[in-house]
């Protein structure tokens, strides 16, 4: 079974992003960048599954410029057998990387796809759903537990009211939650052996998608800032400030 996995990069969760001065977008300058955390959740997965005899081959996929194939080596050292990145400006949006996985996955004809539910900074969570709205592959959202089993694929997933437990027709897609697995450190060796892996670069033309924008960023600020807190010395002084201050009660 082959299976691909789509990658993003991102600045790195432990990072403090901030606003440019002037709004225009994220200040980028000197910012540690690493893939982000959900897809990290779906190489994980991939790699277990190609560990257990499931998989026999796993591809790492990214979208955006030069700089992304420094995640896609870093999903190879992590165990993928080989990458492709397919080469934009950066910036694309969740329709665009949706239509250029579609035509990543009918030239590799994978059997699963597993990605990320969201990247932690457009935090969209549309691109697994539209992939799967594209190509017409049954989908398993939120996944916290993945079985396979032959042809078909049982897919545990996290929903408001508790677990929902979905039996998919391979080939599939599946979105990564956070409980779905932890993933693996990369070893200095494997890390080493990343950089002798295949990566294949491909262009939007090559898979016959246009890259055009939908979307127009107004403006990037950051959260208004929090006032602190008081203390009051008894409950009549709080509901007194509730009542006049804040004018909740």
């Amino acid at each position: 079974m082959k299976v691909l996995v789509a990658v993003k990069r991102v600045v790195d969760y432990n990072v403090k992003v901030r606003a440019k001065a002037d709004g225009s977008d994220v200040d980028l300058n000197n910012v540690k960048m690493a893939i982000n955390p959900f897809c990290e959740i779906a190489v994980e997965e991939a790699v277990r599954l190609k560990e257990a005899g499931v998989a026999t081959e796993v591809i790492a996929v990214s979208v955006g410029g030069k700089a992304c194939q420094e995640q896609i080596r870093t999903a190879l050292a992590l165990g993928a057998d080989r990458g492709i990145q397919v080469e934009t400006e950066s910036g694309v949006e969740p329709l665009v990387v949706a239509k250029l996985l579609k035509g990543v996955v009918d030239k590799e004809q994978p059997q699963l796809v597993i990605l990320g539910k969201q990247s932690i900074d457009g935090d969209n969570n549309q691109t697994g759903q539209m992939l799967g709205a594209l190509t017409g592959m049954p989908q398993g959202t939120f996944a916290s537990e993945i079985t396979v089993n032959g042809e078909k694929l049982k897919v545990t997933r996290e929903i408001d009211g508790g677990l929902q437990t979905l039996s998919l027709s391979l080939p599939a897609i599946v979105t990564t939650d956070l409980r779905l697995n932890e993933p693996r450190y990369a070893s200095l060796p494997n890390i080493m052996k990343a950089k002798k892996k295949q990566l294949d670069v491909l262009t939007p033309a090559d898979l016959g998608v246009e890259v055009t924008r939908h979307l127009t960023q107004v403006k990037v600020q950051p959260p208004a800032e929090r006032q602190a807190g008081i203390k009051v010395e008894d409950v009549a002084q709080l509901v007194d400030k509730l009542k006049n201050e804040a004018k909740v009660i």
